[in-house]
């Protein structure tokens, strides 16, 4: 199966899916249903997210071993330091790899729910960086991604101490970075100019499908949504399909510009939905 980094260095925009894990027998239906759906417009790769408290992690490698054979679609697994000591981080590590899966996203993670601040696991590691050194240093022939956060990681005490934590990230063997979702483009161009790393950052996009998304979008990923595009959402009142209009009309907008301006690719963060995604990726193919 395709590595990332190797997809990268064909210089094309690449475009992938990212799905998260379920809560139910319903959602993994509507899961596997949003995969089925996206997987006919042929993205470069998908990932699968790892649940709070790495509470998902058989069921991230059971979603992208399926997604691999089903539809032959290089699949990355999300990895966090939550919960695991190097021994348990190791052998799921070999999981991964006698399942085929080549492609990690490896981070820190957040901390399990109820709780403020991270802790490592006994024998853990403490930070996205230990991540990637570890894995780097497995001997398992992963290709690894590392996140990256435009408008500065929420526990950052300083941009400049954000970017120091990227650098290192791409120090320690991160082969590309995936970016926090954003909604003013130059927050990204600024960010990849200011970070000055020898690797691809490619965007994270997240169109916006629903009113109550707004104040959780803010809140979750510290992101800044422009006045301009709240105007509109708060024009358009009860109607959600007119809604929806005018975020796909924004989102296409935002790629189209994203990708004239260098980027290399665009990852959609779905929401475990399929239909903005097709829509929006149909548009820029189109």
């Amino acid at each position: 199966m395709k590595l990332i980094s190797e997809m990268l260095k064909e210089r094309r925009p690449l475009f992938s899916f990212e799905f998260f894990p379920p809560k139910n027998p319903e959602g993994e239906e509507r899961l596997y249903s949003a995969i089925d759906e996206l997987a006919g417009l042929k993205p470069d790769f998908v990932s699968v997210t790892y649940g709070a408290g790495g509470s998902t992690r058989a069921k991230t490698r059971e979603w992208v071993e399926s997604i691999q054979q089903k539809h032959a679609i290089p699949a990355m697994a999300h990895f966090t330091c939550v919960g695991s000591s190097r021994s348990e981080i190791k052998q799921y590590l070999e999981e991964l790899n006698r399942a085929g899966i080549r492609n990690i996203m490896a981070l820190r993670g957040d901390p399990p729910k109820g709780e403020t601040h991270f802790t490592p696991a006994a024998d853990g590691l403490a930070h996205g960086s230990e991540m990637i050194d570890f894995i780097k240093k497995s001997g398992f022939p992963f290709c690894l991604g590392g996140a990256a956060y435009p408008e500065i990681h929420p526990e950052a005490v300083s941009q400049e101490a954000d970017l120091g934590y990227v650098r290192e990230k791409v120090k320690c063997g991160a082969d590309f970075l995936v970016t926090q979702m954003f909604f003013e483009n130059q927050k990204y161009f600024e960010f990849v100019r200011r970070a000055g790393v020898p690797v691809p950052v490619i965007p994270g996009i997240m169109p916006i499908t629903a009113f109550q998304q707004v104040e959780r979008f803010t809140k979750m990923a510290g992101c800044e949504i422009p006045k301009s595009l709240l105007d509109a959402i708060a024009a358009c009142g009860e109607d959600r399909d007119k809604l929806l209009e005018v975020s796909l009309a924004f989102t296409e907008k935002q790629c189209r510009e994203l990708l004239a301006g260098g980027a290399p690719g665009i990852h959609f963060y779905t929401l475990n939905q399929s239909h903005a995604t097709m829509q929006i990726l149909a548009r820029l193919r189109g």
